[in-house]
């Protein structure tokens, strides 16, 4: 399976898509430092949340084989610039959360619309708690 690296804004939902990836039990854990887990690189949200740590993802990202831009769809803020996929080296993916909480399609897809602008190559809608698109994201990185 490839190494996976998770980023996006505090509260997004990285964690939880950690713990549902390794069949764990489902709880909340702020996440205070980058965190290896089963193959799943999990980062602050302060790491993207302030640029002078975009080097800290950078760095964090050479032991990844994938990257993943995280965005909550109940999220409206944007916290990814234009272009931002363009500064790794490795294929940037995205990932929206949290769909089980979007009744509104529009709010998924102006979450896509923030990935796409963001540079990602290829987008998956996933709910934790709901177990929703869990496995296409883990056939993927079989692949």
């Amino acid at each position: 399976m490839k190494t996976l690296m998770l980023i996006g804004k505090t509260s997004c939902g990285k964690t939880t898509l950690t713990q549902a990836l390794n069949q764990e039990e489902l709880q909340y854990k702020k996440t205070q430092t980058v965190e290896v887990i089963d193959g799943i690189i999990d980062t602050p949200g302060e790491y993207i949340e302030n640029r002078s740590y975009y080097r800290a993802l950078i760095v964090s990202s050479v032991e990844s084989d994938v990257i993943a831009l995280i965005q909550d769809c109940s999220e409206e803020a944007n916290i990814f610039p234009p272009s931002f996929a363009s500064i790794f080296a490795k294929p940037v993916i995205g990932i929206i959360t949290k769909t089980d909480l979007c009744c509104d399609e529009n709010k998924i897809k102006a979450a896509e619309e923030v990935l796409i602008s963001s540079g990602v190559e290829r987008i998956f809608k996933v709910s934790a708690f709901g177990k929703i698109g869990l496995e296409n994201l883990k056939d993927y990185l079989i692949d």
